[in-house]
């Protein structure tokens, strides 16, 4: 993968995306945020070198380079998911190619199903760990010693300065931000009462279909991660209704106004 990720990195720069300091994924329905950036560069990712295109209607499949809260962001507005049929190396490329061009920390966002109690729906939750339930990882097969170690440490998969850092400004807007576990599943069916009985028995908060294989591919290449979840439904087992995606839509849709806020309010106050 080495050459291919050079050469796109090498692409973007040509196009004018040069010295990002910060890298953003937006998830389903978290498209707000991409439209406060000021853009000097937007492609498209069927015209990227070595990128996957994204196959969710609900995803926009842009890449955009500007300037958000004095910061030189590079954005993808929608991501790749393992149940589009990607493998977890091309669902991570976009992330080594974001710390190619010389990101140093990367914030991701998702919607998600709550299994908590206590959260309720259009909540958002500071993702403080991860439980990989997705049946494979980004690091399978042989390991590129310039992008990694071959068995990368997750005992802080979420960094803490980051976190403390994410805590402290959403103290200060006034925005409540719980705290807790994602679980990802592969999707792209929801779950069944039994397994999200299962997943609130083994630890999960929420749980979604994404965010994981590029957090642990950012704890690979030691770039410090954020990630945020959305929570869209209540995934209450024993009143489990069916779930609509237009449903799920509109509560990321309301939700996305705070989750614009903290994001802003977060680089706000990082050095640039």
């Amino acid at each position: 993968m080495n050459p291919q990720i050079n050469e796109t990195a090498e692409f973007l720069r040509r196009k004018g995306m040069l010295n990002p300091d910060t890298g953003i994924v937006l998830g389903t329905g978290l498209g707000e945020l991409a439209q406060r950036i000021r853009p000097e560069v937007v492609l498209n990712y069927e015209d990227i070198p070595g990128f996957p295109v994204s196959t969710v209607e609900t995803h926009h499949g842009k890449l955009i380079y500007g300037d958000l809260c004095g910061h030189r962001v590079l954005a993808m507005q929608g991501r790749f998911h393992y149940y589009e049929g990607y493998s977890m190396e091309r669902i991570a490329f976009p992330v080594r190619v974001m710390k190619q061009l010389g990101i140093q920390q990367l914030m991701l966002s998702n919607a998600a199903g709550g299994i908590n109690p206590d959260f309720g729906k259009g909540s958002l939750m500071l993702i403080t760990d991860h439980i990989n339930l997705l049946g494979s990882n980004p690091l399978l097969g042989p390991n590129d010693e310039d992008l990694g170690v071959r068995f990368p440490d997750m005992s802080q998969a979420f960094h803490p300065g980051l976190l403390t850092r994410m805590r402290q400004v959403a103290a200060e807007s006034h925005l409540r931000l719980c705290e807790g576990v994602y679980a990802a599943v592969p999707g792209p069916n929801l779950e069944t009462a039994a397994e999200y009985r299962y997943l609130r028995i083994i630890g999960a908060d929420v749980v979604g279909m994404s965010t994981v294989p590029e957090v642990i591919t950012a704890n690979h290449l030691k770039l410090p991660c954020v990630a945020v979840s959305v929570i869209t439904d209540e995934c209450d087992p024993d009143n489990l209704k069916p779930v609509k995606l237009s449903d799920i839509l509109e509560t990321a849709a309301l939700a996305e106004k705070s989750l614009t806020r903290l994001f802003e309010a977060y680089l706000m106050g990082e050095p640039k």
